[in-house]
């Protein structure tokens, strides 16, 4: 469901209404009478929505984190708050930017629209820019020929889905002049081939048993998920061009499971 559509709509009608009493309904009215409650009930809803909807459409956005795939950095049942100006000013619903502001850097945890079906939202890491040379051989991660540098964490272990328990090495890796935590599985490999699906530009990527390389086209960025060997990410679908970019998660601000985790900065 697109939400910012479904507010979007809710306020032109709500407005709508507001609107018709103030201009032609209040007028026929005698002047001791009560407003009828579909006029009473929009005007009331009206300033709420109208406040919700800029926030949500230029301010913050808050979302819930559904699956694993950016462990350990976001749990399963984290909820998140999204900058939505950092990366530029957009239309509501259509999302085209009109002010740009910054771009998305390496490094950076983003919400992005699905390219395969943009009513979804993913979150991922940006590990490739427009222009960017991405490499992954051997669970090592290169940019632009440069290998990204990893320090040995101590192992990771947590229940998947299936209420498996998995237990992964962990990496300090650093990426964009920051560092984050990233989870593999020794045993898996780099890129599952049979996941690959073809997508636009994939005539700039090269995959075989050892992993993959691809060219970042102009516009678009290249994502990947924290925990590795679980995540659906531009390994098997490819990039994601500007005009899907949401904003630039930055906080943990509720988590039913684990209260420590609220209040925490998404780095």
């Amino acid at each position: 469901m697109n939400f910012a559509l479904v507010m979007l709509l809710l306020l032109v009608f709500t407005g709508g209404i507001a609107l018709l009493d103030r201009l032609a309904l209040r007028k026929r009215r005698p002047a001791d009478s009560r407003e009828p409650w579909w006029v009473e009930y929009p005007k009331s809803f009206f300033p709420v929505i109208l406040v919700v909807f800029l926030l949500r459409s230029f301010l913050v956005e808050p979302f819930k984190i559904p699956s694993g795939s950016m462990i350990p950095t976001l749990l399963v049942g984290d909820f998140i708050l999204v900058n939505k100006f950092t990366y530029g000013i957009r239309v509501p619903v259509l999302n085209t930017k009109v002010i740009p502001v910054n771009t998305p850097q390496r490094g950076e945890v983003m919400v992005f629209r699905y390219p395969e079906n943009p009513s979804l939202d993913y979150i991922k890491r940006v590990v490739g820019t427009p222009g960017d040379v991405v490499e992954y051989r051997n669970k090592r991660l290169t940019v632009n020929g440069v290998l990204v540098p990893v320090e040995a964490e101590p192992d990771y272990s947590y229940a998947d889905s299936g209420l498996n328990f998995i237990s992964a090495r962990r990496f300090r890796e650093t990426l964009g002049g920051q560092g984050h935590s990233v989870i593999v599985n020794l045993d898996s490999p780099p890129v599952q081939l049979a996941g690959v699906r073809s997508f636009p530009h994939r005539a700039n990527c090269e995959y075989n048993e050892e992993g993959f390389v691809c060219k970042v086209p102009a516009g678009h960025y290249f994502m990947m998920g924290d925990n590795r060997d679980s995540s659906s990410d531009s390994r098997y679908w490819g990039f994601v061009p500007d005009a899907n970019v949401v904003g630039k998660a930055f906080l943990i601000w509720w988590n039913f499971g684990e209260f420590k985790r609220i209040g925490t900065g998404i780095r």
